[in-house]
């Protein structure tokens, strides 16, 4: 198969220094007005806030379409949901009924009340926090580790350790389409139009299937190891792939092919998350900080400090709040008091 020019993407921007422009690169002149609004803002909002959440590490954190509540997925087998007051995360719930690890959440796209987790203990539950209760349970075939809500609200699609993708109809809660691929399935995603699903993989490729006939429509060579997530902008420009080889590559949706790179961590990139008007991008990895870039020219916004490797990174769905969750472990105290934190950057600092 040909190799897309869009592969020139990574390494060729990674490596392109003042002396070796790539011909489609501008020349950055200084920072741009909105990247010194945000790091004027950031420097008097600049502290990360911990929050117990979890008697073990946390892997997922997402936050409900109206931004009032955070969720959080963990080890212990539980989720934990936290309200959003002025400044702070305040408990709300703690969701049990899972038998293993809860490794990905997802809220519902326009309903602030109800979300899903998927365990490793081969099903999916959706909850609503109105009642604080499991609605529904939904038996799967295997360990289940990734998850996502169509944009349209009518389908969860859950993938499993065997790389199976099971597409679960979110009214009756019965499987409608099961597709087995051939290859690691690392992330999945609709695109902001609901007619795309695209999978991230373990050769390094993008798969994009038609929807909902699950059609292979293309497959773009992305990065030249492990392809690891994928994010959408919500404002439907671009998605942005994170890979082992420590880069993330900004895609253009419609062209499907790769506009810039960002090259600033050294370790592989677990988890990206755009703001909400589409203008930064965090991405972070074992590296012990999370990048936020500016999306339109790649440039280096803000860095937020940790001390551990972070596992999952969320901006609020409409303010420039950053939720993480870091692999606590490593902190100073023992590990049991450390464990399970949530973190919440953005706050005044004199909070």
């Amino acid at each position: 198969m040909a190799v897309p020019a869009a592969v020139l993407g990574p390494s060729a921007l990674s490596q392109s220094g003042p002396g070796s422009m790539a011909p489609w690169c501008s020349v950055s002149s200084g920072p741009s007005r909105y990247v010194l609004g945000m790091q004027e803002l950031f420097r008097g909002h600049s502290k990360t806030r911990e929050f117990p959440a979890h008697s073990a590490k946390v892997h997922s954190v997402a936050w409900s379409c109206d931004g009032r509540r955070l969720a959080s997925g963990s080890f212990d087998k539980t989720a934990s949901v936290f309200l959003l007051e002025k400044d702070r995360l305040v408990k709300e719930n703690n969701y049990r009924g899972h038998g293993d690890s809860v490794d990905q959440l997802c809220w519902h796209p326009s309903n602030p009340d109800l979300f899903v987790t998927a365990s490793g203990d081969k099903t999916i539950r959706i909850w609503d926090v109105r009642t604080t209760k499991c609605i529904a349970t939904v038996n799967t075939k295997g360990e289940n580790i990734n998850i996502c809500w169509s944009p349209d609200g009518q389908t969860i699609a859950v993938g499993n350790k065997d790389d199976v993708v099971t597409f679960i109809d979110a009214k009756t809660h019965r499987s409608k389409a099961e597709e087995q691929f051939k290859f690691e399935v690392n992330e999945i995603s609709w695109n902001n139009d609901n007619n795309m699903f695209f999978l991230t993989n373990g050769n390094g490729c993008i798969n994009i299937l038609s929807y909902p006939e699950l059609k292979p429509v293309q497959s773009i060579n992305a990065h030249p190891s492990n392809c690891i997530c994928i994010k959408f902008d919500p404002m439907g420009k671009y998605f942005a792939t994170g890979s082992a080889d420590a880069l993330v590559s900004l895609w253009d949706v419609d062209e499907l092919v790769c506009v810039r790179c960002f090259s600033r961590l050294d370790w592989p990139v677990r988890t990206l998350s755009f703001s909400h008007d589409g203008k930064m991008l965090a991405s972070a990895s074992e590296d012990h900080f999370i990048d936020i870039a500016e999306v339109e020219t790649g440039d280096k916004l803000w860095e937020v400090q940790c001390e551990s490797p972070t596992f999952t990174v969320a901006w609020h769905p409409k303010r420039p709040l950053l939720a993480f969750a870091c692999d606590d472990k490593d902190g100073k105290y023992d590990s049991s008091r450390e464990a399970g934190t949530v973190k919440l950057f953005g706050l005044p600092n004199d909070s």
